[in-house]
């Protein structure tokens, strides 16, 4: 289960966390996107996560991570760390027994939790995320992965979004940037964000509207919701901004997970898509995995359908005004 190759770094980390050789038990997890391997083992009776990274190129690097990680156990959000080799790039943290998270509680702590987050030291700035994004999203296009009839104006509103988005420094904030039910474990009592292979310092508004896609169902809902994360109602401009990164993440989604699969080709525009609330709802739940690339195919034109909804709803242009007319007036 563990490479040959990777044995002796695993003992090493064994050795060093708890005097011992072996594991007495090994299960490999196989939720989520992460290209290293990631082992729930037990020592002693008790369980740890063993990751294994297996790229050894730059971007394979673990030192950015082993501090993120460690910066959240000390904050209270992520779970122990007993181990880390950047030479090796193994880590041995604790095993979060994950229950289910029903989405009335996780609207309650959520926003504390991503507060604490972005409270947390600076993070390096590694990639403009935006900018990146955007990339991403214009070679979907070129590559012509969706059907003509299916992918109407939404980049028309993109280009609009794109361009109105404020890239300011007050709101830079250190985020996970990947905050998906797989990374957001609930052991009953406190919220636990786990792989942070993703972080560096990004716009805060990421890591609420990523939250927010998941959860929020209606106005009043991203009220109560800001209103956590800031400590106050929020105004309206902290409602338009998040409206519009929401916006962005749904066309962002769906270049993100189309170029994603193993095979890269166009969509099949026959194939049966459910309704954006089921399928979130299946996701956070672990219903629905997004593993393969039938899955991945889905939940990019899931996204591409809601975008289309909430970009040609009056809200849109309205919190597009709002954006522009407090940079315009206040910034300058």
């Amino acid at each position: 289960m563990i490479p040959e190759d990777k044995k002796p770094a695993v003992k090493r980390a064994l050795q060093a966390a708890f005097g011992v050789a072996e594991f007495e038990d090994i299960r490999q997890l196989t939720e989520g996107l992460s290209s290293a391997l990631i082992f729930r083992i037990v020592v002693r009776g008790k369980p740890y996560l063993l990751r294994v990274i297996m790229r050894a190129d730059a971007m394979g690097d673990p030192t950015r991570l082993y501090s993120y990680m460690k910066a959240g156990e000390d904050a209270g959000l992520a779970p122990r760390v007993w181990y880390t080799s950047i030479e090796d790039r193994v880590s041995i943290t604790d095993f979060v027994n994950a229950k289910p998270f029903p989405r009335v509680i996780a609207l309650e702590k959520l926003p504390e939790t991503i507060r604490t987050l972005h409270a947390l030291p600076p993070f390096p700035r590694t990639v403009k995320y935006l900018e990146v994004m955007d990339g991403l999203i214009q070679r979907m296009q070129a590559a012509k992965l969706l059907p003509e009839s299916e992918v109407g104006d939404a980049f028309q509103f993109y280009a609009r979004v794109r361009d109105a988005y404020p890239r300011d420094e007050e709101n830079m904030a250190s985020s996970h940037n990947d905050l998906k039910p797989e990374n957001v474990l609930f052991d009953g009592e406190r919220v636990w964000l786990v792989d942070w292979e993703a972080g560096f310092l990004n716009d805060r508004y990421l890591d609420l509207a990523v939250v927010g896609n998941f959860l929020l169902t209606s106005e009043e809902e991203e009220k109560r919701f800001l209103s956590g994360y800031f400590g106050a109602a929020p105004t309206e401009y902290q409602l338009a901004r998040l409206y519009l990164m929401r916006q962005f993440l749904h066309i962002s989604y769906v270049a993100a997970f189309l170029m994603l699969r193993a095979e890269v080709k166009p969509v099949d525009g026959d194939a049966p898509v459910r309704g954006y609330r089921e399928f979130h709802d299946g996701v956070w739940a672990g219903a629905i995995s997004l593993a393969g690339d039938e899955a991945r195919a889905e939940y990019a034109r899931v996204h591409l359908r809601q975008g289309l909804e909430e970009m040609h709803a009056q809200r849109f242009d309205e919190s597009l005004r709002i954006v522009r007319d407090f940079h315009g007036a206040d910034r300058g």
